[in-house]
């Protein structure tokens, strides 16, 4: 079990972590964000719950639900806040980079940067990525990243330095504006 902390009050996980009733104390966790179809959110005293409930494929519309959770992190003054998918590796990971864009004004490539530096395994999906870069031109009227079709034999990311090929929207490069 791995939770990754990104702010001194928000976390990232797999789906294994919320079940550590010890942990989530430990941690003062009162709002769970559940981003996952298939697992249970756990029943705390005192810990809320928010379901959004989309699967890991690059066609789910994770998109749609971006303010509203960047709302419930941001608004969640009781304690601390745990964002988790099955493996803390695409959907998570992505619905904390939105809210580090809308909440703490920071771009796209930053965000990534924030959360990969806490979490440096996090794998998000082309659908995933795609969805960031609309919601970060709306947020600030611009990309500071943008994909370009992969070259042959080429993967890289120009001006977002340290981030790992993992990380790329596969089949396409990240490249910073």
């Amino acid at each position: 079990m791995l939770l990754s902390q990104v702010t001194p009050t928000l976390f990232l996980s797999g789906a294994d972590a919320p079940f550590n009733a010890a942990l989530m104390s430990q941690k003062g966790i009162t709002l769970i964000v559940n981003a996952t179809l298939s697992h249970a959110c756990p029943a705390y005293p005192g810990v809320e719950c928010v379901r959004v409930p989309v699967c890991d494929l690059p066609s789910a519309r994770l998109g749609e639900h971006f303010d509203r959770v960047a709302e419930r992190i941001h608004g969640n003054h009781a304690g601390g806040t745990l964002v988790h998918c099955a493996a803390g590796l695409s959907r998570s990971p992505a619905l904390v980079m939105a809210y580090l864009m809308r909440f703490r004004g920071v771009t796209l490539c930053q965000a990534h940067r924030w959360v990969q530096k806490s979490r440096p395994f996090i794998c998000l999906n082309a659908g995933f990525w795609e969805q960031l870069l609309l919601y970060e031109r709306r947020l600030y009227g611009r990309n500071t990243v943008w994909v370009e079709p992969e070259r042959p034999k080429k993967r890289s990311l120009r001006g977002c330095h340290g981030v790992q090929r993992r990380s790329y929207l596969r089949g396409r490069n990240l490249w910073r504006r």
